[in-house]
């Protein structure tokens, strides 16, 4: 059985998944995108040879052949899109963050529950090869009893414009990037029951740009005496630095993601695929080989393929992506209450997480 994929979106997330399906796996077949900007889908499909491109996403589900989609589109259009296609018999792979409300995860969740249709998480840390084996070695017991794993992504700044708008995001960089370091920690520990959240957030680049922080810390406290230190960034210019460390009681190891993977270059002009890249590819970078291989697309799609033909069982899930989303909450409350948040723990009147950091104060009693 070939799986045949849709792309909602045609953007730079879009595009690794389609050079993933193509190029790496044979269980799938790229038949379809989607983008409502006019003339982009076209161009997209034109240029990777997919079949088909609409304007309209619904015009994409409604396709028969289309066995599974993926969602890599702005945050707060993923509730609304995954229940429209789970109604339309998709499996769904959505990209992170799962959404922007535990309300709106469970609609997601119960939509693709009561359709029959999968709903799996993108979450690619989990795939990419050093990330792997740095697990390994914490699942085979070679670091002893693991109690921290640190993980940070840095860079200077998001790839889409409106990553900066948090009525479109629902937040700054934790939120974007944090989202990855929150679960692969979750993921090394056997995803066991947090205890308590607490973060420190702050705009102290991009104030120009957005609202939304530009740099976060976040430190969760599991069950067992386990910690994860979550620390993520837009404010750090020079390409992507993105690690993680895990210590046990009788080792400890560390995983650069890129760095050993990288020419060391220097451009006056950019480099890369796509215009979008280029851009933001000048002056000094770590020019990665296989690219999409290291970070773990490939191998992402690939299970998420055979899931579709029951091969597998997904390894991230809605349920994940609400528990993310659900600790992401508690660390933008945290912050902007100043106090560590303990469970169990149920948010309150936000739109969107932003919300639980920049709330309005209460007006002073007179």
């Amino acid at each position: 059985m070939t799986v045949r994929v849709g792309l909602i979106g045609s953007g730079f997330v879009a595009d690794i998944h389609a050079h993933a399906f193509q190029k790496f796996v044979p269980e799938a077949e790229v038949v379809a995108v989607a983008s409502p900007t006019p003339g982009k889908a076209s161009r997209f499909a034109r240029e990777r040879s997919i079949p088909h491109a609409f304007e309209d996403y619904r015009d994409l589900l409604a396709l028969k052949e289309i066995d599974l989609v993926t969602l890599a589109l702005p945050n707060d259009l993923h509730c609304q899109v995954t229940l429209d296609a789970a109604r339309a018999g998709k499996h769904i792979v959505c990209e992170k963050p799962l959404c922007r409300t535990l309300e709106e995860a469970d609609r997601m969740i119960a939509a693709c529950r009561e359709q029959g249709v999968l709903l799996m998480y993108a979450e690619e840390l989990l795939f990419a090869p050093k990330y792997v084996r740095a697990k390994q070695l914490a699942d085979e017991g070679a670091l002893g009893d693991v109690f921290l794993v640190k993980q940070w992504e840095e860079h200077d700044g998001p790839h889409e414009p409106w990553f900066w708008d948090v009525n479109r995001s629902g937040g700054g960089v934790m939120l974007d990037m944090g989202c990855h370091s929150v679960e692969y920690a979750r993921a090394v520990f056997g995803k066991p029951q947090v205890k308590s959240v607490s973060a420190t957030l702050g705009t102290y680049v991009h104030g120009d740009k957005t609202i939304g922080e530009d740099h976060s810390i976040c430190i969760v406290e599991y069950e067992g005496g386990k910690v994860g230190l979550a620390e993520n960034s837009w404010a750090k210019p020079g390409g992507v630095d993105d690690r993680c460390e895990i210590y046990g009681s009788k080792g400890n190891t560390r995983a650069d993601l890129l760095r050993g993977n990288a020419l060391v270059t220097y451009s006056d002009v950019g480099y890369g695929y796509a215009v979008e890249k280029a851009q933001t590819t000048r002056g000094w970078t770590f020019t990665m080989f296989e690219e999409v291989w290291n970070y773990g697309f490939p191998q992402e799609m690939q299970h998420f393929a055979r899931c579709v033909q029951g091969k597998e069982e997904p390894l991230e899930t809605g349920e994940d992506g609400r528990e993310v989303l659900k600790i992401l909450l508690a660390a933008y409350q945290s912050a902007g209450e100043g106090r560590k948040i303990t469970w169990p723990y149920e948010p309150s009147n936000y739109e969107k997480p932003i919300d639980l950091w920049k709330r309005t104060p209460p007006p002073e009693k007179p």
